[in-house]
């Protein structure tokens, strides 16, 4: 599976059956070369523009499942939550 390919998945908490998005990004621990977080935007700030206040940083380990169009995690999202820089 390429980067594309994940980016266009829809991403579920199976904790809440909330949607976070889509993944926008990931990090890589640069000595191993493995996925560290899939990287989610948070909402909008003011009817989902004008920026974003939170990103989510789901570690490698919270993923239950990749399937055709979504992404199964399993995570507390108060814990997840970084503020934007």
């Amino acid at each position: 599976m390429r980067l594309l390919d994940l980016r266009q998945k829809d991403v579920i908490n199976i904790c809440t059956c909330r949607s976070l998005g889509c993944v926008a990004d990931v990090e890589f621990d640069e000595r191993t070369g493995c996925i560290r977080f899939l990287i989610i935007p948070g909402p909008g700030k003011f009817c989902g523009v004008f920026g974003r206040d939170i990103e989510y940083f789901i570690p490698w380990k919270c993923i239950c499942q990749i399937g055709k169009d979504i992404v199964l995690v399993e995570v507390n999202e108060e814990e997840c939550r970084r503020k934007c820089v």
